[in-house]
């Protein structure tokens, strides 16, 4: 007897599908149509040089890593970073790397990507609670404290500075905000720390300043924990003819922390005096470095790396890779004990971006 139409045609589907895994078309780990695994990157904002370069990166990092990438924008926002997870996992991204603001917020999504078996990477921020496969992170504790040694060594141990704090919510806002109070307190007791939560947001920033330099006209710097108070900060000073040389009696010193190319453009010119570079670039490339390790189901154990970092266990299975984030200064000096780089030094990121 004959074979029906209908089952000469499910044995023809039948010996494609075999064919296509003899041949290694399987595309199951690439969660879609393609080779290259499918991983989701979750910007955290693009209103500040520093993000901006990190969405810069990233896709270069992931077209070196063979990656492919889904990319969203949570706008600093944890509901929308949890909206987001949801469309990056209906899209079957095999990992997601992703920089929560709020640090507290966001378990929930991590709850939900773990029963999923999704491996995440946070970058530049560890949740306060919640596993992760890797924290791609500098140590946010010692920009507390270079900036802090810093400003101690320029105003000699003596006077009032103003911290512009970043978002308490934030465990970076949280290292930076309590690293320099420790700091100060015990090596530069003679210097009054005003701290101001801005929670990173530039208006804020500068209202909060402006109200502080009307107060205490006799404050001599200013540690702001990114680069998004510079504009305000150097606008405010130069209303109030503060915006002078480093040598004037006048001159207010400024740290920032992030080293973009502004950044080490106004230290050379003498509107601010310090930074603590974040590694954008390193950011990007190790974050899906990672991630791309998670789903090959490599392990990592604390210690230091082939790359110039030390990974710590933070918590019981909970491991950060800190990664290199040197202060640059003007002169490349070391101040209290801490050395810097000058800002024309081309290790740095920020001189290196197109």
């Amino acid at each position: 007897m004959k074979p029906s139409r209908t089952a000469s045609a499910a044995a023809l589907v039948m010996s494609v599908a075999l064919l296509l895994t003899a041949c290694g078309g399987d595309t199951s780990s690439s969660g879609g149509g393609g080779g290259a695994p499918v991983v989701g990157v979750d910007y955290p904002r693009s209103d500040t040089d520093f993000w901006n370069s990190y969405i810069k990166y990233a896709p270069e990092a992931g077209q070196e890593l063979g990656l492919e990438l889904k990319t969203t924008n949570s706008q600093n926002d944890v509901a929308k970073l949890t909206s987001n997870v949801q469309t990056l996992i209906s899209q079957g991204v095999k990992g997601i790397a992703m920089a929560p603001q709020d640090t507290a917020a966001i378990a929930p999504a991590l709850q939900t990507l773990a029963s999923k078996k999704i491996p995440v990477v946070t970058v530049d921020t560890r949740p306060d609670q919640g596993d992760v496969f890797m924290v791609v992170r500098a140590d946010n504790r010692a920009y507390g404290e270079k900036a802090c040694h810093f400003l101690g060594t320029k105003l000699k141990g003596a006077g009032k500075v103003v911290m512009l704090q970043g978002d308490l919510a934030s465990i970076n806002g949280r290292d930076r905000t309590e690293a320099f109070n420790d700091c100060m307190k015990k090596s530069y007791p003679g210097i009054t720390v005003f701290g101001e939560a801005t929670n990173w947001d530039g208006a804020i920033a500068s209202q909060k300043l402006q109200i502080r330099l009307t107060e205490h006209p006799d404050i001599k710097g200013v540690y702001m924990q990114s680069s998004f108070a510079l504009a305000g900060t150097l606008q405010l000073l130069k209303q109030r003819n503060l915006l002078t040389a480093p040598d004037d009696p006048k001159h207010v010193f400024v740290v920032s922390n992030d080293g973009i190319p502004k950044e080490l453009q106004d230290i050379t010119a003498g509107n601010i005096d310090a930074t603590v570079s974040q590694p954008a670039d390193l950011y990007a490339k190790y974050a899906l470095h990672y991630l791309k390790a998670a789903i090959d189901g490599k392990t990592f154990q604390p210690g230091p790396t082939d790359h110039d970092s030390n990974i710590i266990e933070v918590r019981p299975g909970l491991l950060e890779d800190q990664l290199s984030a040197p202060l640059v200064t003007l002169d490349g000096g070391t101040y209290g004990g801490v050395e810097s780089l000058k800002p024309d030094d081309k290790s740095l990121w920020g001189n290196n971006i197109g």
